[in-house]
C-alpha cells in the first residue's frame, strides 16, 4: 500500500509527478468481499484502468514485492507508455523462483490460514517486522500506520488473497497471467532498468536478483546489504537517493 512510500514520495514529488495507488483492499482503497476481484489478472486490469484514465506516458514504474507483477502486467500491455522501471524485491516468473516457500506464506495458504489473517490478525506484523533487516526503525506510530486500514476480519481479506494468489504450479489460477507476464518481458531489453535489492530477504533471494540480471543485462544493480524484504523501512534514504540519480541519467 502507499504507506510503505510515504518516506520516498516529498523527495520524488519535488522534481516528478508522484502516482502512488493503493491496490484494491489495501491502505485506503474499498475492500470488497467479492475474492474473485483479488487475481493477478484483475489487478493488472485495475492499474490499467487508472492510468489510462489518467493518460500518463513515459511513465517510470517503481515496483516491489506483487507490485512487480502487477505493474509489469500493465507495461507488457502497454510497452509504449513506459519509459523506465525500477524493481525492488520482486518478481514476475511462473512457478515461484524463491525456492522454498516462505513458512509464513505456507500457513496462509493452508486451511488454517483463513482464521489466522482474518479472525486473529496474524499476518501483518510478523510479515513487516520479520522481513525487515531493522526491524528497530518500526516505531510504534509507524505500525500502527500499518494496523490502521485493518481493524475488522473483512477488511484484511486482500492480504488473505494475495498471498493464495501466488501462482506455483500450472493449475493455480494465476499462472496463465503470471506466464503471459513473463513472456513478454523480453519488451524491456532496451529499457532502462534498476535493480535496487535488499540482500537479506527470506522471500526474494540474491537467485531471484540475478534472474532479473540475466534477463536485463544493461541494468543497474544496487545492492543492499544492510536491507531486507521491506527495503523501504530498511534504507528509504539511499533507495531514493538512487532512484533520483537514474531519473536524472536517464532524463532524454
Amino acid at each position: 500500500m502507499g504507506y510503505l512510500y510515504r518516506n520516498f514520495i516529498p523527495s520524488l514529488a519535488r522534481q516528478y509527478r508522484c502516482i502512488v495507488p493503493d491496490q484494491i483492499g489495501m491502505g485506503k482503497s474499498v475492500v470488497p468481499q467479492d475474492r474473485s476481484l483479488y487475481r493477478l489478472e484483475q489487478h493488472v486490469s485495475n492499474l490499467e484502468a487508472l492510468l489510462l484514465s489518467l493518460d500518463v506516458h513515459d511513465i517510470t514504474l517503481v515496483l516491489h514485492d506483487w507490485g512487480g507483477p502487477v505493474g509489469l502486467g500493465f507495461a507488457t500491455r502497454h510497452p509504449e507508455r513506459i519509459k523506465r522501471l525500477v524493481l525492488m524485491n520482486t518478481w514476475a516468473f511462473a512457478p515461484w523462483p524463491g525456492g522454498p516457500f516462505p513458512l509464513l506464506l505456507e500457513l496462509i495458504r493452508s486451511e488454517r490460514g483463513e482464521s489466522f489473517v482474518l479472525k486473529k490478525s496474524g499476518y501483518l506484523e510478523p510479515a513487516i517486522k520479520g522481513t525487515t533487516h531493522h526491524p528497530e526503525h518500526l516505531t510504534e506510530t509507524i505500525m500502527q500506520g500499518y494496523r490502521a486500514p485493518f481493524p475488522t476480519p473483512e477488511s484484511r481479506l486482500a492480504m488473505l488473497c494475495w498471498s493464495r494468489d501466488i501462482p506455483v504450479q500450472e493449475t493455480d489460477v494465476s499462472y496463465a497471467e503470471m506466464k503471459r507476464i513473463e513472456q513478454s518481458l523480453s519488451l524491456f531489453r532496451h529499457t532502462p532498468l534498476l535493480l535496487i535489492w535488499g540482500m537479506q530477504d527470506p522471500v526474494f533471494s540474491p537467485a531471484v536478483l540475478q534472474l532479473w540480471q540475466r534477463l536485463y543485462p544493461h541494468a543497474q544493480t544496487y545492492e543492499l546489504e544492510d536491507a531486507s524484504h521491506f527495503l523501504q523501512e530498511d534504507a528509504p534514504g539511499r533507495i531514493v537517493q538512487r532512484i533520483e540519480a537514474f531519473l536524472q541519467a536517464t532524463r532524454v
